[in-house]
């Protein structure tokens, strides 16, 4: 098996992160409670991850515009129109999994 060298896989990394903010926003079905409670993380977390990879390479970004790169629009409009209220149920199973910092 022949490895990737660094620039190749950071072209692949690029490339799977941009397949998985494709999928998620042509999954606003997925509320980001569930992705939250099932895998501990949501859209909000890649946003806040790509914010964070933006400072370290010293970029001037907002989170609102990382939301926006991953939401595909702006996040208070993403909410109006895919966001359901949450159960008791799905509340209550984040209190119990939210990751612990």
């Amino acid at each position: 098996m022949t490895l990737p060298n660094k620039d190749q896989q950071t072209e692949l990394e690029a490339a799977a992160f941009r397949r998985l903010v494709s999928h998620l926003r042509n999954r606003a079905d997925v509320q980001n409670i569930d992705l939250m409670n099932l895998a501990g993380f949501c859209r909000n977390c890649l946003s806040n991850w790509y914010l964070d990879a933006a400072k370290d390479k010293g970029l001037d970004l907002t989170k609102d515009e990382s939301r926006e790169i991953v939401y595909g629009m702006p996040y208070d409009e993403w909410k109006a129109v895919h966001q359901r209220e949450a159960s008791s149920d799905q509340q209550q199973a984040f209190e119990e999994n939210r990751p612990k910092e």
